[in-house]
């Protein structure tokens, strides 16, 4: 009889060629962790070539899933369990496997052809050198071949199952439900009746070789996680900011447009908002980059909210145009979901080494708004406040994301929209001028420009990216009028200030000497790491950013309340550098730029000899 142990958390790292359906598997695992009632958080890993070579490290994709009993803030550092398709799945994965963990392996895959590919002079899986870990290796691909025998399928066909037959096995290692799985095969393939009856037949096998196979011991539970009560769903980062966007426009009353160019990890969310054109959404694939930026510049003069989706190098093409929106004044949402650069880099690798970019990466005096998402479903809420900024100020705004909260999950308790704050976009309905003229650039208390729908009767105006003469509009080379506008243009963002919350340093006991910084995909890291360092008895205080342009009107005073400021960042000090010039505060820079998150636990064990260092002071 298999015995049944309960954990409180457990990471599981599915791995195989790029073909062979890791992301699926991963993704409908993890479905059926949500339906459990586990909190959890995932990190899919894939390679940029469309097709790697099969076989090679070079070609392996995982998707890692963190679930547990509690509130869990990153997908783990490190894999408890590594299903492994073929050996380089194995080979790119096992120095990442807790000494201890459980490796299940395709025997099948493991040829003297394959092992040789990737480097191994002798099976790993009989040599002995995986004595430290819990193997079981059996032929799963002619386990999944025989279980789909009988529906007719080829065997290039039958083989394409096996990600399948191996999602039913760890549902059942795990006490996972598979009713979901099943539902979402017979509504994927309804047109193809053999695919859905294959993966369907694989699933239930291997389920069932869990059952009554002698390799497993025992199976694990884990119980689900207390949360408020609400409506909860499976969400991506790149889904929530698609929603995020829809929201801000609905709160506004404006149209949605999106103008974009695919670009990786950004495409995402043009294929979310093509599918909602019955919510007012328009979309549009503009043949490069400008085009998608102009498009979307072009809408938001015609009274909607422009929104254009990118990726950094993306984002150098749409500069001159955001300076255009900066000098017309207009709402503008342009989204920058970051990647391991420079160039092409690593495209389907995470980074946050767009910040200066996004700061200051434009001609002349060019100042916009940016916000980062924190979390994949914070991604929803920062996308909210980029609209409502945008709109309420009459400004573009630069809202960062990158691809760790693009692809990865976390549950999201969805919101009642009717309970999101409403946003008003202040559209000129008629003459503003002393004389019945219109004044395009008469501002509101909070400097906003008026916002004149084009064809409204009364409100001619023009624009262009020539400077502007105050109030009228009209193109202006004095020079007195220039540093008005440029000061005026500076002061409504910095403005933006008093509508921004005040920081606040999550210092439990108020004892802490050393303060964390962060921001963007930072926060999980981060707060897993404190929560670690206090368990051992050491004080730490953590404060994440979410507007890194203006800063909170407060932050210096709460940096200089501690003798040492950190600053963890996926690139080489971009916001210690911000901090350290803005406040002439000591802010350490903390850098990783591996195309990964941060380590927790090499975070944790660096900070708690910070905390140390600075208490023998």
């Amino acid at each position: 009889m298999t015995d049944i142990t309960t954990l409180d958390h457990v990471v599981i790292r599915f791995a195989g060629d790029s073909g062979d359906g890791m992301q699926l598997t991963g993704s409908r695992f993890t479905h059926e962790t949500a339906v459990a009632g586990n909190d959890f958080s995932t990190l899919p890993n894939f390679p940029a070539e469309i097709r790697a070579p099969a076989g090679t490290v070079a070609g392996v994709s995982s998707f890692q899933l963190h679930f547990a009993n509690f509130d869990i803030r990153t997908p783990g550092d490190a894999p408890d369990v590594l299903v492994a398709m073929n050996p380089a799945a194995l080979r790119a994965n096992i120095g990442d496997l807790v000494r201890g963990g459980t490796i299940i392996a395709d025997s099948a895959d493991f040829t003297a052809r394959n092992l040789a590919k990737v480097g191994y002079a002798s099976d790993p899986l009989t040599d002995g050198s995986l004595d430290s870990y819990h193997v079981h290796a059996f032929d799963l691909t002619g386990q999944t071949i025989a279980a789909v025998a009988e529906l007719g399928l080829g065997r290039k066909d039958a083989v394409r199952t096996r990600n399948f037959y191996a999602l039913g096995l760890l549902n059942w290692m795990y006490d996972r439900p598979v009713e979901g799985t099943l539902e979402f095969l017979a509504h994927k393939f309804a047109g193809n009746p053999a695919v859905r009856d294959a993966n369907t037949a694989a699933v239930k096998a291997g389920y069932a070789f869990g059952e009554t196979t002698e390799l497993f011991a025992t199976r694990y539970r884990i119980a689900p996680a207390p949360v408020p009560p609400g409506t909860y769903r499976q969400i991506s980062g790149n889904r929530a900011l698609g929603y995020g966007l829809m929201a801000g426009a609905a709160r506004s009353g404006l149209p949605l447009f999106l103008g974009a160019y695919p670009i990786t990890p950004a495409s995402d969310v043009l294929h979310i908002l093509s599918n909602t054109k019955q919510h007012g959404v328009t979309t549009f694939q503009a043949e490069d980059e400008i085009a998608a930026v102009g498009a979307a510049l072009g809408a938001s003069f015609a009274g909607q909210l422009g929104v254009t989706v990118t990726s950094g190098p993306g984002m150098a093409l749409k500069s001159e145009t955001i300076g255009l929106a900066v000098m017309l004044e207009l709402p503008l949402v342009v989204v920058d979901v970051q990647r391991a650069g420079p160039s092409t880099g690593m495209p389907t690798k995470t980074e946050q080494a767009d910040l200066t970019q996004a700061l200051f990466g434009r001609h002349g005096e060019a100042p916009v708004p940016v916000i980062a998402a924190a979390s994949p479903a914070d991604c929803f809420d920062a996308a909210f406040e980029a609209a409502r900024i945008a709109v309420t100020y009459r400004t573009p705004v630069i809202l960062l994301s990158d691809g760790y909260l693009a692809n990865g999950a976390e549950p999201w308790q969805i919101p009642d929209l009717a309970t999101l704050p409403s946003i008003d976009p202040g559209f000129a309905t008629s003459p503003n001028g002393p004389d019945g003229s219109f004044l395009p650039y008469a501002r509101d208390e909070k400097l906003a420009r008026a916002w004149a729908v084009p064809g409204t009767p009364g409100l001619q105006h023009r624009v262009g990216g020539l400077e502007k003469a105050d109030g009228t509009g009209a193109i202006s080379y004095d020079p007195a009028n220039h540093e008005r506008m440029v000061r005026l243009r500076a002061a409504k963002v910095a403005g933006i200030a008093s509508d921004v919350p005040p920081a606040e340093a999550d210092d439990p006991t108020g004892a802490a000497r050393v303060l964390v910084v962060g921001w963007g995909s930072t926060y999980g890291p981060i707060a897993a790491a404190a929560r670690r360092v206090r368990l051992n008895s050491r004080e730490v205080a953590t404060l994440h950013l979410r507007h890194l342009n203006p800063l909170p009107s407060n932050l210096g005073e709460v940096l200089r309340r501690y003798d040492r400021v950190v600053v963890p960042e996926m690139n080489l000090g971009q916001l210690a550098m911000v901090l350290r010039a803005t406040y002439l505060v000591d802010a350490q820079s903390y850098s990783r730029v591996r195309g990964l998150p941060i380590s927790v636990a090499e975070f944790a064990a660096d900070l708690e000899t910070i905390i140390d260092e600075e208490s023998q002071r």
